[in-house]
Order: structure tokens, then C-alpha cells, then sequence
């Protein structure tokens, strides 16, 4: 039987995703509350925190809060751990609600790092985006910038580890577009196969162009509040019953089995303990996924499989439509839209409520979600329930 409810995800809110220009973060941030704020039945006036996903350029910072409107705030607060950040929110969220310091609290994401001048390379993996003085500056004369060419020297010490292949990294891909070919909010529609994976582009060897996460213009927010203050709201409140954090510092330090083992071991196991379940009980997993190979590592820290058995266990297409293990069932970052960890999250609330449609995973009860920062640096892991405690 799980755990008591530590608070409930009431209102779920994102904006349409990719190639819209002429709007600040800050606008998308607005309409992304906005629609929250519709979907739980509440006012503006209802809400007392703000909990700011920081992104890139930094644009989203307390001054936030009067551009939005929002007034009388109890709870206000700029996070960022990259990647894992919206898990720590939602268990910041929960802890401050238990304690009695808000009542009802919006988490948001919001970024518009794309311009009719500027793709999406150029948006993420540009020198612009990064400090170049010191040590990083030297790597970064050699070209060596960005998350790219990091995740590919990853990715290419399990496969000398392990003989992962790239069939394995391209099912994932494959698995993902299905999914989002089902996706209202997807930027991705058009089909692929393993062959078109195999011949897209190299970005950084041995990454190809669809093992990479999208960019997009958009924004997603979230509202949270107490358990009872849940049952009179709107929509099927999803209860959140485990959280929890894992931060293995500097993960290419060759004492840390650098990129094959990453914080989601420990913060998995600390979050079903929370929560009161297992592996066993979970329907639907909603993973970080901005390489391919993040779902497979993954995969492999939460004990779904032994490490370096990643490859095979996802190879006959479990992660994909009709599969033993749904994973990223909007598409997630590689065919969906890249808003960090809220694109898991987002998706798990759908999937929790049971409102995916034809792409509704017919085991809802329990959804595992992750958040990954930096170079596999950070990690947050979160167990979602359509169920109270005690259900």
C-alpha cells in the first residue's frame, strides 16, 4: 500500500511548442500559468508561491512575479539544477506546503531561445551560451563545447563497455516518435524508422541527429497544493508520493565510473522507498531524455536491468506504443518539446489523470519520472499516483 500523499498536482498547463517567435519567456510563462490556472478552477488570487525554473539566459528571475501579476506571495524562489530542476521544485513545493508556508504553489518553465536568425544549434550549443575563460576555454578552443561532444563520449564508453549499438540508441528514437505522432503538443509528427535514425546526420559521434533532444519557444506550468484542498478542484488531482535527489558532483572523474553511472541509482531507490512501492508497481516511466542515451543509462541506474544490459532490455520496442514498459509516451525531448524536466513531468500528470487519449497507457496507477542537470551531474526522481494514500 503506498505512503501518505505528500501534496497533490492540481493544474497542468502548457503552451503550444517549437518555431514561435516574437515572444519573451515571459509571455510564454504568463499563458502557461494562464491555462493552469483554467484547468485547476482557481483565480490568480488563489495562488501565494512561485517557484521559477532559472533557464539559460537567466530571463526568468523574481522580478518575474509583478511582470505576472501575482501579489501576496508567501513562497517565491529561482531554482535551477538544470535538468533535474523541476523534481526539486516539486519536492520544495511539497515540503512547504506540509509545513504550512503556501497553500497553493505554481512551478513554470519557460524559454525562447529561438530566433528566425538562429537555429537550434546555434540556440543551445553556440559559444555564446557558455563561459569560455580558464580550463573550459581551452577544451572549447579544441571545439569541444556544449552538452554535445560530453554525452557522445558517454555514450561511446558504454558501447566499448557494454557492445551497445546504435540500433539500441535507435529504437529508443523510433519508440518516441510513435509516441508523439499521438501528441497534441509534439513538435515531431512525421514518421521514422531505424533506418532514417541511421541516416540522419552525425551531430557528435556516436550521436546522430535523432538521438538528440529538440529546442523550443513554449512554456509549461504546474500548480500543487495540499491533498484535501485537491478533492474540491477541478481536475483528478495526481498525488506525489515520493521525491527525492541525487548529485554525484563531477561525473567524468574517472573515479566515479565517469557517464555509465549516474544519480538516478540513489534517488530512485530513496523515492520507492518513499512512495512505498517497487519497480513492479510502476505502469509508465517518464524519463529525462535529452540523448537517447539518457534513457537507456537511466533505465539501467533504476533497476529495471542490470548496467550494460540497457541495449537489449529496450531492444524489442518494450519503451514504445503497445510495449511491456511505455516510456516517454508524449515523445518526450526527442520528438515532443524540450522544456527540461517539465516535459516528463507534464506528460506523467496527463498519464496519471488518465487524459492521454490514444496514447493512454493502460497501467496509470504509479509513473516514474526523472530529471537530468548538466553532464549526468544532477539528478531528481519523482513517483506520481492517480491514487491518495492508502488507494
Amino acid at each position: 500500500m503506498p505512503n501518505p500523499s505528500k501534496g497533490a498536482i492540481v493544474g497542468l498547463g502548457v503552451t503550444p511548442m517549437g518555431k514561435i517567435y516574437g515572444r519573451r519567456a515571459v509571455d510564454f510563462a504568463a499563458e502557461a500559468i494562464a491555462l493552469a490556472l483554467d484547468d485547476a478552477g482557481l483565480q490568480k488570487s488563489d495562488i501565494d508561491g512561485l517557484l521559477i525554473n532559472a533557464n539559460i539566459p537567466n530571463d526568468m528571475d523574481p522580478r518575474t512575479q509583478m511582470v505576472l501579476g501575482l501579489e501576496n506571495l508567501n513562497l517565491i524562489n529561482v531554482m535551477s539544477a538544470y535538468g533535474s530542476t523541476a523534481g526539486s521544485m516539486m519536492q520544495y513545493a511539497c515540503m512547504a506546503i506540509r509545513e504550512g508556508l503556501a497553500n497553493t504553489i505554481v512551478l513554470v518553465y519557460a524559454d525562447a531561445p529561438l530566433s528566425p536568425s538562429r537555429g537550434a544549434g546555434q540556440s543551445y550549443a553556440g559559444p555564446h551560451r557558455f563561459p569560455l575563460g580558464g580550463m573550459t576555454g581551452l577544451r572549447a578552443a579544441y571545439g569541444n563545447f556544449g552538452a554535445n561532444p560530453e554525452y557522445a563520449m558517454a555514450a561511446r564508453r558504454h558501447m566499448a563497455l557494454y557492445g551497445t549499438t546504435e540500433d539500441h540508441f535507435g529504437t529508443i528514437a523510433v519508440g518516441q516518435r510513435q509516441w508523439a505522432q499521438m501528441s497534441p503538443w509534439a513538435q515531431m509528427k512525421a514518421p521514422m524508422t531505424l533506418d532514417d535514425h541511421h541516416n540522419s546526420r552525425w551531430i557528435a559521434e556516436p550521436l546522430r541527429l535523432f538521438d538528440c533532444c529538440l529546442v523550443s519557444n513554449g512554456a509549461v506550468a504546474l500548480i500543487v497544493t495540499s491533498v484535501e484542498r485537491a478533492r474540491d478542484l477541478r481536475q483528478p488531482p495526481v498525488h506525489v508520493l515520493g521525491y527525492a535527489q541525487r548529485s554525484p558532483g563531477d561525473n567524468l572523474n574517472t573515479a566515479r565510473h565517469p557517464a555509465i553511472e549516474t544519480g538516478a541509482k540513489h534517488a530512485g531507490e530513496a523515492a520507492f522507498r518513499m512512495a512505498g512501492i517497487t519497480r513492479e508497481d510502476i505502469g509508465t516511466c517518464q524519463l529525462y531524455d535529452c540523448y537517447t542515451y539518457t534513457v537507456l543509462v537511466t533505465l539501467e541506474d533504476y533497476g529495471f536491468c542490470a548496467k550494460g544490459e540497457g541495449g537489449p532490455f529496450i531492444a524489442d520496442g518494450k519503451l514504445g506504443p503497445g510495449g511491456a514498459l511505455p516510456t516517454n509516451t508524449g515523445g518526450g525531448q526527442l520528438s515532443g518539446y524540450y522544456m527540461w524536466a517539465f516535459t516528463p513531468l507534464s506528460e506523467a500528470v496527463v498519464q496519471a489523470r488518465g487524459q492521454g487519449g490514444i496514447r493512454q497507457v493502460p497501467r496509470n496507477d504509479f509513473v516514474l519520472v526523472s530529471g537530468n542537470g548538466g553532464i549526468l551531474n544532477f539528478h531528481s526522481t519523482l513517483i506520481l499516483s492517480r491514487h491518495a494514500a492508502g488507494g
